[in-house]
């Protein structure tokens, strides 16, 4: 089985480094670099902006999570991490073409046009480190695989993904990770539903699930916290995704406003239909282990991040096995490129040709930005190797560059007197208190009873703060408009 397996996935991973490679001629500027020239139509779009969220917590995480074999049990409740990504899409649908009106690459360029330079490079700098966070998430999800498919080390195996990741998506940039994404969005929506089949028959048919799990696996809400969990993940999702370079650059990217919605909207539809995959192979691993058909510590022992591989092994064809590991490694690498090309973006575009050197050429930012996503890629294997949950990641990540940054991002948009001090403050304030929750540095803290929701009192405490400095710290020019500088 090993041979096919690795054959399969051998030659997927070919494909993805040819698709780089024929990418990167069609560089001949940043603009081509970092949003695809502008030329993206929405079926495109689409396809990569819900391939870059659909990766490592959409896959291996969420079967972990359903399983009831990790930390968390959420069952089928589960499914509204992917869920909720759709509806932010929707919601996001209706903002679509002022973020494609604005003609910015990065959010911290947007931030710079309408706050001012100071504004710019703070955003610029916490917009980084987080990304890196993202970055790592993806390597543990693919290294999972890998070590499982090659019987090698966890260290070994995220080398080898850090290394292949890396290498395509320095060389084409925007271009290689949308059409790749494109691709592997749908190799992932394919592999994972077609392992539902070999998978129920190896434990005898749903019946025998059924049978074998406890009925609150089934309840779609209770499981991840109830009501308030759900609406605190999308507000999570809508913030990080309004204001993180991996997802507003698809916008940034589509040819006009229209296209921009079309492509949420449809991204919105594919997370819906894959949603529900992860959790029921996370809820049939249960019954499988329920049942002794395999032993909780052949799972357990490395991590419950490994049941689906597992699961996988024992249950499926080899050349099942092969497309369903290309599957996650697809979802997984679809959002770590996207991820390391946001960084190298903003670290080019905003930070080396605005600070460091104002008069470099296109040519010399596209090869600071092939450069800092490369020293991303390290940063994020060395990250990964220190963490252990892949969702506690993506989510400690996501929550803390969206608090502070979303209501001046948004608000700028359409409030004239939104002001540079204001976006300052958001952006300090945000950032601390969502942390200070999220770490439960403050033991005993509340904040309404939703503490648990660590993005929640980040935002709350952003917008207060915004909407009071911008007041009593306005601009000198409230036109609202972005300056050409």
């Amino acid at each position: 089985m090993q041979t096919t397996v690795v054959m399969i996935v051998t030659i997927y991973m070919l494909g993805m480094l040819w698709i780089g490679f024929w990418s990167s001629k069609r560089i001949s500027s940043s603009t081509d670099f970092m949003v695809a020239g502008r030329r993206m139509g929405p079926v495109l779009m689409a396809g990569t902006l819900a391939a870059t969220e659909i990766g490592g917590g959409s896959s291996l995480g969420v079967v972990e999570k359903a399983s009831n074999l990790g930390a968390a049990k959420w069952g089928l409740s589960a499914s509204w991490y992917i869920l909720a990504m759709g509806v932010a899409f929707v919601i996001l649908m209706f903002f679509a073409p002022k973020f494609r009106e604005s003609e910015v690459k990065t959010v911290p360029e947007y931030f710079k046009k309408r706050y001012g330079k100071a504004a710019g490079l703070f955003t610029a700098i916490t917009m980084i480190l987080p990304l890196i966070g993202l970055t790592a998430g993806q390597f543990m999800a693919s290294a999972t695989i890998f070590s499982v498919m090659l019987g090698v080390g966890w260290k070994l195996s995220l080398v080898i993904v850090a290394v292949i990741v890396t290498t395509y998506s320095v060389m084409g940039g925007m271009w290689s990770v949308a059409i790749t994404d494109f691709v592997q969005v749908a190799l992932i929506i394919v592999g994972m539903f077609i392992a539902i089949p070999f998978s129920l028959n190896f434990v005898g048919g749903w019946d025998n699930v059924i049978n074998n799990i406890p009925p609150e696996a089934l309840d779609l809400f209770s499981g991840i916290g109830g009501w308030k969990a759900i609406v605190a993940l999308i507000i999570m999702y809508v913030s990080t995704f309004t204001v993180g370079q991996e997802a507003v650059s698809r916008y940034y990217s589509a040819r006009d406003g229209k296209a921009a919605v079309q492509g949420s909207l449809w991204a919105a539809i594919i997370n819906g239909v894959y949603a529900f995959i992860p959790a029921i192979l996370g809820i049939i691993t249960l019954a499988i282990v329920n049942m002794n058909l395999v032993p909780p510590d052949t799972i357990l022992s490395q991590g419950a991040r490994y049941a689906l591989p597992v699961l996988a092994t024992l249950s499926m064809p080899a050349v099942i096995v092969g497309l369903l590991f290309s599957g996650i490694i697809s979802a997984t690498m679809s959002s770590a490129d996207s991820d390391m090309l946001g960084a190298g973006s903003i670290f080019g575009n905003d930070i080396y040709k605005e600070y460091l050197k104002p008069e470099a050429s296109d040519e010399e930012v596209i090869k600071v930005t092939r450069i800092t996503m490369i020293l991303v890629g390290v940063f994020s294997l060395v990250v990964a190797i220190m963490a252990t949950s892949i969702i506690d990641l993506l989510m400690f990540s996501f929550t803390l560059r969206a608090a502070g940054a979303f209501f001046p991002y948004v608000f700028g948009h359409y409030w004239k007197k939104a002001s540079s001090a204001g976006a300052i403050a958001s952006l300090i304030i945000g950032g601390i208190v969502s942390v200070i929750f999220e770490r439960k540095w403050i033991p005993g803290l509340t904040f309404f009873g939703w503490e648990g929701q660590p993005v929640i009192p980040g935002l709350a405490c952003a917008f207060i703060i915004f909407i009071i400095f911008s007041i009593i710290m306005p601009n000198k020019n409230e036109s609202g408009e972005l300056t050409s500088s």
